[in-house]
């Protein structure tokens, strides 16, 4: 190596020229002990033994493919332990997505080995914690770390396979339709068989199937891949996405880009809340404005501005423009309720004209709402504790997948493999109230993006920063690169509360909470909902948990006891209806009965047909019908060995019957339920079940 390439192109002489040979540790070792290649050194080979072992081949006699397979295996396998080792969680974004790909390929590559669930008997079992023992095994004595951080490896291993086989079936049963039909097409054509870019999209959007894969896939049956129209497709959808979100266009029917004409917004919001400005454009539906009157909706440009334009999670202010006429006589009020970014650095204040005209060239007094700023600021900064306490809490490898900083809230995506458990919330909350107490002065500061993130700085993935950035830091608790709005000491946000905790994607959960003023709103809604609970039991709040308890259990034993009456009183309609049955067949030794039980609920008419089937004379066949509520039908059948012997089935049987109500089901041979939702067609199913009993034990007793 002789230059140092910098940030411009140019090439910079280093002052310690050398020469790399590449001569790494699996290198070394393959010398030293004079190994054909890396994989069969004591760095890999023993874990391309354990593979053969689980795949019942062996590794020495195998064939150069099923070497190249098992290779994979150990190389992979290796890697991903020491990464998940080192925080690296998978996922769907940077180097998380490097630990998915490598386990998704071992995973397939696994199955092509042969290795059938975890390789030891188990179907439903994984493989790939059994291949990463022999890697832990080997690294004792390397990272002491890797030992110690085993459990969290092993179980992250086998959750990340377990549910990629589910995508994997799916994905290969879909990819072979696609290959056969680019194979089948290409033969006609006389030409080289290709995968359409839209069907390899299809896969990896829909089916969750990793583009990398489907590559391999299609190459080993010698099918190559469109990739010019898998990158259309994906960049559709990037234009799609883009188009769902809240974007700000400036662009006007004619194509003109009115931002073109207009400077970046000066935003001094971070000082202040209030300054004045010039109204530089106006937009009406798309179309530039001069002067806009009461009662329109406006989009409108300042030269500068104290409103935050949404961004980092962070929604827009709310606030109000005026143009004062003489001594506090307002010439105009326009209220804005949103504002965003457009082309960088451009704020566009949406709003409406209350009173007045707004006219561009004009100067306005901006002013910013104190209190929503302020329910702003707390939460943002309270997301900052937040991430702090989760990496305290549950590791320091869960990272931010993103946010919402809103007026009434906060909600924070992270990377985490399960849901939280109540005491880790607990702990969560006390930790971030605990910081609130201990009133912590913030520290905010602009420095180059290289010191920052040399100091520690948190930054977000897939965020976009200059070379200049600026960082927030709650001192002893968090850093982090933010251009949103903060509190300057940790007790303004006076309070934190978890009010939900739930999984979005996978791997990805979301925690919901609330701080400051609605913190306090949150608490005392909850009181007063907790007082009405009180005033409508009678009880004092302490004992609020084992009233209801208590009430639970009486409705448990009440519905039980009307169950049993409702069971006894099906059962009662039952005995009347024995009488009913009618004998078929040659020599009439079929018992059929099908009737009609009116509302009797779905339980008490099984209660019913089992009665039945102990009362009538085997062979009997019994169907019974009713309708329990409005929109609901209720069916059950019971054969007794003797109809069941002649090949008719009750489940198959009653799920047909049921088709004509609207609905289905199914059960065993002897007995079986099932419900519809058309009440109106219950007398012609019923009617149906009798004729088609009729006909088949006719037919069998001949």
């Amino acid at each position: 190596m002789q230059y140092n390439k910098k940030d411009d192109g140019s090439l910079e002489p280093l002052k310690q020229k050398n020469i790399d040979t590449g001569l790494g540790l699996e290198r070394m070792a393959r010398i030293l002990q004079k190994a054909p290649n890396n994989y069969e050194t004591d760095l890999i080979l023993p874990i391309i033994e354990k593979a053969s072992e689980l795949a019942n081949i062996s590794y020495g006699i195998s064939d150069d493919q099923t070497k190249r397979y098992l290779k994979i295996v150990g190389d992979h396998m290796r890697a991903i332990v020491f990464l998940i080792s080192d925080g690296v969680v998978p996922s769907n974004v940077g180097r998380g997505y490097v630990v998915r790909r490598l386990i998704r390929r071992v995973v397939r590559t696994g199955r092509l080995l042969g290795i059938k669930g975890d390789g030891r008997g188990d179907p439903e079992g994984a493989f790939l914690p059994i291949i990463a023992q022999k890697v832990l095994e080997l690294s004792t004595h390397i990272d002491a770390d890797v030992k110690n951080r085993a459990p969290r490896i092993l179980e992250e291993l086998k959750r990340e396979e377990l549910r990629f086989v589910q995508t994997l079936e799916r994905g290969e049963k879909l990819l072979e339709e696609k290959l056969v039909d680019a194979i089948t097409s290409a033969e006609r054509s006389g030409t080289v068989p290709c995968l359409a870019g839209e069907d390899v999209f299809i896969l990896y959007d829909t089916y969750g199937f990793p583009m990398e894969i489907t590559k391999e896939v299609a190459e080993e049956r010698g099918v190559s891949i469109d990739m010019n129209g898998f990158d259309i497709e994906m960049e559709k959808q990037r234009r799609q996405s883009q188009a769902a979100h809240n974007t700000v266009k400036l662009a006007i029917g004619s194509g003109t880009n009115i931002a073109d004409n207009v400077p970046d917004t000066e935003f001094i919001g971070y000082e202040s809340l209030y300054c004045k400005a010039i109204v530089a454009s106006l937009v009406v539906n798309g179309d530039p404005a001069v002067q806009v009157r009461e009662g329109s909706n406006v989009e409108i440009l300042l030269n500068k501005t104290p409103f935050y334009a949404e961004s980092g999670g962070q929604i827009g202010d709310h606030g109000f423009l005026y143009i004062a006429e003489g001594e506090n006589q307002p010439k105009a009020i326009v209220e804005i309720i949103d504002v965003q970014k457009s082309f960088g650095n451009i704020f566009v204040h949406k709003g409406t004209v209350q009173k007045g005209v707004l006219e561009v060239g004009k100067l306005v007094e901006a002013t910013v709402d104190v209190k929503l700023r302020q329910r702003a600021k707390v939460h943002h900064t309270a997301t900052h504790l937040l991430q702090a306490a989760l990496k305290k809490v549950i590791g320091q490898e869960t990272s931010q997948a993103g946010s919402l900083v809103a007026f009434d809230r906060l909600r924070f995506d992270f990377n985490f493999h399960r849901p939280l458990l109540d005491g880790e919330l607990a702990e969560i909350e006390l930790l971030i109230n605990g910081w609130i107490e201990d009133a912590i002065l913030l520290q905010t500061k602009v420095m180059p993006l290289a010191d920052a993130k040399r100091e520690g700085a948190i930054a977000m993935f897939g965020e976009k920063y200059g070379e200049e950035v600026r960082v927030v830091e709650v001192p002893g608790v968090s850093m982090e690169l933010c251009g949103g709005t903060h509190v300057s000491n940790t007790s303004e946000i006076r309070g934190f509360k978890v009010i939900s905790e739930q999984g979005i994607a996978s791997g990805v959960r979301r925690i919901e909470a609330v701080a400051g003023e609605a913190f306090i709103e949150y608490v005392n809604a909850r009181d007063l909902y907790l007082k009405q609970l009180c005033s409508t039991l009678k009880v004092k709040p302490e004992e609020v948990t084992v009233r209801i308890e208590n009430l639970l259990e009486e409705l448990r034993v009440a519905r039980n006891e009307n169950s049993a009456v409702r069971a006894k009183a099906a059962v009662y309609k039952a005995s009347v209806i024995a009488s009913r049955a009618f004998l078929v067949g040659h020599s009439k030794q079929y018992r059929i009965l099908v009737e009609c039980l009116d509302d009797v609920d779905a339980e008490s008419l099984k209660s019913a047909a089992e009665y039945l089937m102990e009362t009538l004379a085997d062979p009997a066949a019994i169907v019974l019908g009713s309708c329990p509520g409005e929109g609901k039908v209720s069916l059950v059948a019971a054969f007794t060995p003797g109809v069941v012997g002649q090949g008719i089935q009750a489940g198959k049987f009653i799920g047909q019957i049921a088709k004509l109500c609207g609905g289905g089901g199914g059960g065993r041979p002897n007995f079986a339920q099932a419900g519809g939702r058309k009440p109106e067609n219950l007398a012609g199913a019923l009617e149906k079940a009798k004729s088609e009993l009729i006909a088949y034990l006719c037919e069998k007793g001949n």
